[in-house]
């Protein structure tokens, strides 16, 4: 299966006869930045509904695609998806946010969203096998580095890939990335366009990869 970033929360999962999933679609009037070219997709996940992660008008489909703003199991064109409750609380008021698991064959993805804080072991122990985490490290009203960095220890995938951080156009004040590698005790990491996954030649070390925004 293959992953592309574009930017903030949103990536595209996707894998040759399977269903295609946009994770957390942006309003470029509202962060900045835009995605290139057009995103298309068979099912959109919204971690957080506002219009850093639910611009639904950005997505493209042949038909009026899936959109899953809640917790529940759900199997897609074959494909299974599993929102998990990771709610925030913010000055004293619940902010909702939901995780999701993506699951192909042989392959398990696990978008966090728009987490600020980290959730019990338990939970995230319950989650199983998580094969690629994507993780935010930008602070902000979300997740700091050594938040993540604590969050990856107990999730234990086996790639890790940083989003939600500073970005050339911007304009939501986050930290740069090197804030986490640093945490992280990588001195460089080079970067992709796109993740390639293969379930059955999996990294036996945890490997962080930087994607390469695809934003115009």
């Amino acid at each position: 299966m293959e992953i592309t970033w574009y930017g903030h929360s949103c990536f595209r999962l996707t894998e040759r006869g399977k269903t295609t999933v946009i994770t957390d679609p942006y309003d470029p009037t509202q962060l900045g930045i835009t995605p290139a070219g057009a995103i298309k997709a068979d099912v959109v996940t919204i971690s957080h509904d506002v219009p850093h992660h639910n611009y639904l008008q950005g997505v493209i489909s042949k038909s009026t695609p899936y959109v899953l703003r809640g917790a529940g199991e759900y199997e897609i064109g074959g494909t299974f998806l599993m929102g998990i409750p990771l709610h925030d609380i913010q000055n004293d008021e619940v902010v909702l946010n939901i995780g999701y698991l993506v699951q192909y064959e042989g392959v398990n993805v696990l978008h966090l969203g728009d987490l600020g804080h980290i959730p019990p072991s338990s939970l995230l122990q319950s989650i199983g096998d998580v094969h690629v985490l994507l993780v935010p490290v930008g602070g902000g009203n979300t997740l700091s580095a050594s938040q993540a960095a604590e969050i990856i220890s107990l999730i234990e995938p086996n790639y890790v890939i940083p989003m939600h951080y500073a970005l050339p156009g911007l304009t939501v004040g986050l930290d740069e990335v090197e804030r986490f590698l640093k945490v992280m005790g990588i001195s460089s990491a080079s970067t992709l366009d796109t993740l390639k996954v293969n379930g059955e030649a999996l990294p036996e070390e945890m490997e962080v990869v930087l994607l390469q925004a695809s934003i115009e």
